[in-house]
């Protein structure tokens, strides 16, 4: 076990990871393009403009973990170890990332940019959307109850797809309820 490191600059696409968990380590401009980081635990970890592009995630624990500015096209959560996942992202940029069937719980998006996520049958309770882009994002049978989407902008939810319970809105995001009725809006 790796535990209070710093790792910088490393292109972890060419190099392996040597140690299969890392316990309050940061990151920062580390390169894990197209690699496998499966079966690895990181715990209580930052990751500061770290570039995924397209990693390998399978059974991957992610466990009190903060992603800042960091490139996450493509990724798939939906094969990561669910169990104690618990993620918040600042300034990342997450288009084309699944994070389908995940309990997210209390999760914070802040600057991000979701273009094409796939938040299909998540669990999104209490879930924070600060400034963040949602364009074209995907919310089926998704659990929304306490969500916040005051700040976020681009999205389309359909009420009668998904739970909204308590979820808040501004009144300039009501347009993102809206969307599915084909009504205009002025």
């Amino acid at each position: 076990m790796t535990e209070n490191s710093t790792f910088e600059k490393i292109n972890f696409s060419a190099n392996e990871l040597l140690d299969t968990e890392f316990e309050e380590c940061t990151f920062i401009n580390c390169t894990f393009d197209e690699h496998s980081i499966s079966n690895i635990t990181f715990r209580e970890c930052a990751f500061e403009e770290c570039n995924f592009g397209k990693a390998l995630l399978n059974n991957t624990v992610f466990n009190d973990i903060q992603f800042i500015n960091c490139k996450m096209l493509g990724l798939d959560f939906s094969v990561c170890n669910t169990l104690l996942l618990t993620m918040n992202f600042s300034g990342c940029n997450l288009n084309f990332t699944s994070f389908y069937l995940l309990r997210l719980k209390g999760s914070v998006f802040k600057n991000c940019t979701l273009e094409s996520v796939d938040f299909t049958e998540s669990d999104l309770t209490s879930a924070i959307f600060d400034h963040s882009n949602l364009k074209q994002a995907i919310f089926e049978n998704t659990i929304l109850d306490k969500a916040d989407f005051r700040a976020a902008q681009n999205f389309s939810i359909n009420p009668q797809k998904n739970k909204l319970k308590k979820t808040k809105f501004s009144q300039e995001g009501m347009r993102g309820l809206l969307t599915n009725y084909d009504i205009i809006i002025e």
